[in-house]
């Protein structure tokens, strides 16, 4: 500490001091009553600096972002289950995907194609794909309209998973759009 912000504190030491000085004199027949209101604003005080010092950790669980757009930067957080989750809109449908970079392509699930309008009864399920879970039939498709954020995508040719599938997958032909790619543990 320099001596410049040495000074300020005692000034505030003795600023404080008179005015708990006066307080103190002016309320000497309330005392009880003074010390519990001083504790009071004590707490209050203390539980302000104590939620400010812990947002930022708080807000992330309480208030997970779906993504930040940052200096034409796409920041997505890992959400407690270990995953990093992107939504893109497509029309005005919002998708939920996880992002795989051990996916080579983009693959809606069943449930996530009917949602957006693709008929999941006449596609030709021609192409194979092989997962954790083994082999899978897969009918491809192109989505229109399709939006991340305020970033208008275009067009993007996509696989419909004809098996089970928890979630719609965003692998890595959809992110080899953007020029890099980094992982950290928190933060994709």
């Amino acid at each position: 500490m320099d001596s410049e912000n040495t000074a300020r504190l005692i000034y505030l030491v003795l600023l404080g001091s008179v005015i708990a000085g006066y307080f103190l004199i002016s309320n000497r027949e309330r005392m009880g009553e003074m010390a519990r209101q001083a504790a009071l604003w004590g707490f209050i005080f203390i539980g302000v600096i104590v939620a400010y010092g812990l947002w930022s950790d708080v807000s992330k669980t309480i208030l997970p972002r779906q993504s930040a757009f940052e200096n034409g930067r796409v920041e997505i957080p890992v959400r407690p289950d270990g995953h990093y989750q992107l939504t893109l809109y497509i029309g005005d449908v919002p998708v939920d995907f996880i992002v795989d970079t051990g996916a080579s392509n983009v693959v809606l699930s069943q449930q996530d194609a009917e949602r957006v309008g693709i008929d999941t009864d006449t596609l030709i399920y021609g192409g194979r794909a092989s997962t954790a879970n083994g082999e899978v039939r897969t009918a491809r498709v192109m989505l229109q309209d399709v939006r991340l954020g305020e970033l208008d995508e275009g067009s993007l040719r996509a696989f419909v998973n004809e098996g089970e599938l928890d979630s719609s997958l965003l692998g890595m032909s959809y992110l080899r759009r953007f020029g890099r790619v980094e992982i950290t543990p928190n933060m994709l």
